[in-house]
């Protein structure tokens, strides 16, 4: 997401592995953040839990969504040849922290990628510093 991000906001082609297809299970980060502090607070020792949304989405759809949030015509998306053995699909089964800790995401998707896309917008300068720290 936020590479996606940075190269919208340069107007830069973005690369998709294949042909998009590929489904992720999407957290935003609020709700990720609380599963860990309620985990902390709650879990037994030595209990491994997943904090998972239950929400699917192909690779291709969470790259237009952000385009379109950003106001970016889909023709920056490009597709590039997969990476050799590339899980089709990652998920996860957070069956035992709703029972366990009463956690679950509380964050619809839409809303979340469209406040993590302010959230990249309003901190750009740090991110590009980031980024340059890394070269």
């Amino acid at each position: 997401i936020p590479l996606t991000i940075l190269k919208a906001l340069k107007d830069e082609k973005v690369p998709v592995y294949g042909n998009g297809k590929n489904v992720r299970e999407w957290l935003y980060v609020e709700d990720c953040a609380e599963g860990i502090v309620l985990i902390m607070e709650k879990a037994k020792a030595g209990q491994i839990y997943n904090l998972g949304s239950g929400g699917d989405r192909e690779n291709i759809e969470v790259v237009k969504q952000i385009l379109k949030i950003l106001g970016k015509p889909s023709t920056l998306i490009k597709f590039v040849k997969d990476r050799p053995g590339h899980d089709f699909r990652y998920a996860l089964n957070s069956a035992k922290v709703k029972k366990e800790i009463g956690w679950r995401a509380k964050t619809k998707f839409s809303y979340g990628l469209k406040k993590t896309v302010e959230w990249y917008i309003e901190n750009k300068n740090w991110m590009q510093s980031c980024l340059a720290a890394n070269k």
